[in-house]
């Protein structure tokens, strides 16, 4: 299965999700061993696009559940647990336990 992007087909997750974004992912998470200046220029853009593109957190969490739909879809199951009875508890009645 293929994942198509804004009319690119992505080779990875990471390629996926910066497609989607139209940002690549080390703006927001940085880079290992990046310099004080590096991490403020860094910080100062992703300052810029969110303030350029106020809906960009909504997308970012729409993205983000895509692919987890697609790449591990088990996490969308929902089951509903029973409720516990308290058939197993004993209940308290004017001095006696029942």
């Amino acid at each position: 299965m293929q994942n198509i992007v804004a009319g690119r087909i992505a080779a990875s997750t990471t390629e996926f999700i910066e497609l989607a974004l139209g940002t690549p992912l080390d703006l927001w998470l940085g880079v290992e061993g990046e310099s004080e200046m590096e991490r403020a220029a860094r910080e100062d853009a992703a300052r810029d696009i969110l303030a350029d593109n106020p809906d960009f957190p909504d997308r970012v969490s729409q993205v983000a559940a895509q692919a987890i739909e697609a790449h591990a879809p088990e996490l969308f199951n929902v089951t509903v647990l029973p409720t516990r009875r308290s058939a197993g508890r004993r209940q308290y009645r004017g001095g006696v336990a029942a």
